[in-house]
């Protein structure tokens, strides 16, 4: 096999920029790791993090950018000339530092004829090299924040879970009306005026998917594909996604949250003090709105009257038990959301 290729000259020394088919790639490298070779440098593979790749695969707009490493071996026949690399493509040629679970991913699809991926090839790496290399790239990564890409779901032209959540997030958080109105950090952050925001825009879609969709992603990717979106009686808001009625989605949680408000009017305007406006009580709420949800299709009222009722309801019961909405009674994790979303649970058959 003969590939041109790029010289890229960098303080480590000189390596190779090529693309290679994903179907020969696979057969012309391996990955060694670390709890079967000592010198070697990769982690164990994540069965889960390759069955993500390979379904997300099939998105007509799928892309691997970022380059595949890998650290030729010293033995292997390849050669270069001033335009090609040149190499016996049924022979293995090196090890990959970097890219395994793409690698994988791309395999176990059925698209792995599509694609051809971007392959840097170093040479003459000792094993404390191949560390290094591995090391830097996995250390310096930045986790991107959540609100950040929840929010450039708006860009697309396509319709998606993560998009009807974005844009319900976004016209609350805009609506003089609502009880989020300047209350959710958009991006991650507070800007100036939002005193009274507790609950990040990430957070706030991170929960409301929970009612539209089990698994966004491949929502996401059969919208693109045309092909029919199934309802799912436990994500109660998902057959209005699947109607296009966001509409119905936003008045939904509008009347929801307002209803809440309604009830706990002091403690939704003094987030210090209690909870109930932070994550773990808006998360508390999505958790036990099914349940909600179900007396109100019985009723045919999902008015904000009727959701105000709820929570009435519930806010006697807390009293009944002493207990009130603050981090001392429920902390902060996801057990304080269960236990406030079973509170509310049980209130509704007081």
């Amino acid at each position: 096999m003969r590939l041109k290729y790029i010289t890229v000259e960098q303080p480590i020394g000189t390596f190779y920029l090529t693309s290679i088919e994903a179907s020969t790639l696979v057969k012309i490298c391996q990955v060694k790791r670390r709890h079967d070779d000592e010198n070697s440098v990769q982690r164990e593979l994540s069965d889960k993090r390759s069955k993500d790749i390979a379904k997300y695969c099939s998105d007509p707009d799928a892309t691997f950018p970022t380059p595949i490493i890998i650290a030729i071996n010293e033995e292997s026949s390849v050669q270069m000339t001033e335009e090609y690399i040149e190499f016996d493509d049924n022979e293995m040629i090196g090890e990959v530092i970097d890219g395994q679970h793409r690698l994988e991913g791309i395999k176990r699809s059925n698209y792995i004829s599509k694609f051809q991926l971007p392959v840097v090839l170093m040479f003459n790496l000792f094993p404390e090299e191949k560390a290094y290399v591995f090391s830097i790239i996995n250390s310096k990564q930045t986790r991107v924040n959540m609100s950040l890409i929840y929010d450039l779901f708006a860009l697309s032209p396509n319709r998606s879970p993560y998009k009807t959540a974005h844009e319900t997030a976004r016209a609350l958080n805009k609506d003089e009306n609502s009880p989020f109105f300047n209350r959710l950090k958009m991006l991650g952050k507070k800007t100036e005026g939002q005193n009274l925001a507790t609950l990040s825009q990430g957070t706030f879609i991170k929960y409301l998917l929970e009612l539209i969709s089990k698994t966004p992603e491949e929502d996401t990717r059969n919208i693109k594909q045309n092909v029919s979106l199934t309802n799912d009686p436990k994500r109660v808001l998902r057959r209005y996604f699947i109607a296009g009625d966001d509409k119905v989605i936003y008045k939904v949680i509008l009347n929801l949250f307002s209803g809440l408000r309604n009830a706990f009017r002091q403690e939704w305007e003094n987030p210090n003090e209690s909870i109930i406006s932070k994550s773990i009580g808006f998360g508390a709420v999505i958790k036990a709105f099914p349940n909600i949800y179900n007396i109100g299709d019985k009723r045919n009222d999902l008015s904000e009257e009727f959701f105000t009722e709820i929570f009435n309801k519930f806010k006697q019961f807390l009293n009944t038990k002493n207990i009130e909405v603050t981090s001392e009674h429920f902390g902060s994790n996801e057990q304080a959301r269960s236990k406030l979303s079973k509170l509310i649970i049980e209130s509704l058959n007081e």
